[in-house]
This record gives structure tokens, sequence and C-alpha cells, in this order.
């Protein structure tokens, strides 16, 4: 298992090549293929908060690229790092298929990211610092027993929902400095329900894994078919909550885009709904890669309607 880890693409087989030892093993079990989609919808904050001409110009930049590397690498890197080692998967998981055998010093160096993250930022606004301290509380709530939350379905519901959804483009936000008005507070804050409907979606296809672990995830709990309702309903609701920023904002004008973004995620999640009887681990694991490209859409939209 460890030689076909090591040797499943060209990838892995150039990092294992350049890094001695298990060094790239480090890297993998942070996932590193999860970074451009946590980035994005970090940046999405920084921009709303400096508007489309402040980002092209420049504006807070050097603290929006400090912001993304303390909370990509060292917070999101630290976590996945941390929850592999407590999770022992051996199957695929997110952002990591065939994961390499767990270096044995995993732990430690998941705990020096997420430390090291919380002191660089202090160089950041206050907001920002609370908002790292927030989810590094989360993250050990959520991989590290006792508390493993990740194992309590509705808790690790709750814990993605408001810390990826919603505090991670809070962040960037952050850390420019800029106090949070309530229209675009209203935008961050839908990303909340959104995320709480993409969740289950990640779930899905690790029905077996989770079930072998004893894990009882809120997918479990709920099974695919109220699953996926779910995710449907909570989609529904992320976008009344953009309506109403729409309406306090009145930026009325280019609230047609994101019809697109909608119409993209219901043309993932009402197919699946009809068919996930059918469907196999892989089927779902494509249908939960589609969800993601509809919530890149979904930033997309977000940017043009409300970044000015």
């Amino acid at each position: 298992m460890v030689t076909d880890a090591r040797t499943l693409n060209a990838w892995r087989r150039w990092g294992y090549r350049l890094l001695p030892g298990d060094l790239y093993s480090y890297i993998l079990h942070m996932r590193p293929a999860e970074w451009p989609i946590m980035a994005g919808h970090t940046l999405l904050g920084y921009v709303l908060a400096v508007g489309l001409r402040g980002a092209a110009s420049g504006q807070h930049l050097r603290a929006a690229l400090l912001a993304l590397v303390i909370w990509v690498v060292f917070l999101n890197g630290g976590t996945l790092a941390i929850n592999s080692v407590f999770d022992k998967d051996e199957g695929d998981i997110g952002y990591l298929n065939a994961p390499p055998a767990l270096p044995r010093y995993l732990l430690h160096f998941s705990l020096v990211l997420l430390f090291g993250g919380q002191a660089l930022a202090f160089l950041l606004p206050f907001g920002f610092r609370i908002a790292y301290v927030i989810c590094f509380v989360l993250s050990i709530l959520y991989s590290v027993p006792p508390f493993r939350f990740k194992a309590v379905a509705g808790v690790d519901w709750v814990i993605n929902m408001w810390g990826f959804g919603t505090l991670t483009p809070y962040a960037a936000w952050a850390a420019t400095g800029r106090a949070l008005d309530l229209g675009h507070g209203l935008v961050l804050l839908a990303f909340c329900p959104l995320f709480a409907g993409l969740y289950p979606l990640t779930q899905l296809y690790q029905f077996d894994e989770d079930r072998r672990r004893g894990d009882r995830t809120l997918a479990l709990i709920l099974g695919m078919r109220v699953s996926l309702v779910v995710a449907t309903i909570s989609t529904l609701v992320a976008f009344g909550i953009f309506a109403c920023a729409i309406g306090t904002l009145h930026v009325t004008a280019k609230s047609w885009a994101l019809l697109v973004p909608l119409a993209a995620w219901l043309v993932v999640l009402l197919p699946w709904l009809a068919s996930h009887a059918a469907w196999s681990p892989r089927q779902h694991q494509r249908g939960m890669y589609r969800a993601l490209a509809a919530w890149a859409l979904t930033d997309l939209g977000v940017l043009f309607v409300f970044a000015s």
C-alpha cells in the first residue's frame, strides 16, 4: 500500500524523489489539492472588502497575502494533517486519494502549523486574530479525542458551516482592517447555509469508510436521500440571504448574475437526488466535485454582484 501511495502518479514520484524519507508524506497529509479552493474562498473576503478596483491596484495586498498563507497553509493544512492523525484512513479521502502511511511526527508537525499560524496572526488586525483562534479551537474539537466532534452528527456540520463557510472569507476581510457593514455581513453569512448544503455531499462517497471506523457522520445519520434534500434546501436558503444582501446594498442591476451559480447548483443537486440510490461511491465522489465547481461559480457570481 505504501508503495502504491508513493508511486500513484507523476507528482507523487517526483515529490518522493525530491524530498528524502517521509517529508513528502507530511505535505500530502496537508492535502494541498484543496488549497486552491480554500484560497479562492478566502480571497473572496479580501476582494469584497477593497472592491475589484482596490484589489487590482494592490490595496492591502501584503496583509491579504499574509492572511492567505496563514489561513490556507498553517490553519487549513494543520487542521487536515491532525485530522489524518486520528482518522487513520486507509481508503481515499477528500482531496487525497490513496493516502500514504502516516509519518512518525505528523501530530507534532500539525501542532507546529496550528500554533505557528496563531503566532503569525498577531501580525494582522484584531478581527483576523479572533477568527483564527475560533477556527483553531474548532479544529481541535473537530478532530482530536476525546472531543472528536467530526464523529458527532450535527456538531460536525455546525463547525464546518461556520468555520469554512463564513469565517474563512471574513478572515481575509478582517485582514484589511475594514469594519464589516450589514450588507456585506449578509453576503458572508449566506456562505454558512451554502456550506451546510455542501458538507453532507462530501460524506456520501465515504459511507463505507465511516461505518468501518464507527463515525456517526451527519450524512450517515440522515441517509443519502435526506442529506440531498437538506443540501438542496440549504442552498436555496443561502441564495435567499444573497437576495437580502442585494436589497441592502442596492446592487439590483447586477443581481441576475447570481442566477448562473444557482442554476449550476440545481443541475448538480436535482439529478443526484433523483438517482442517488443507483450511484456507486465513485459517482458520489464525482458529484461532490461537481458541487465544488458550483461553489466556485458562486464565489465568482458574488464578486461580480457585490464587489464594487
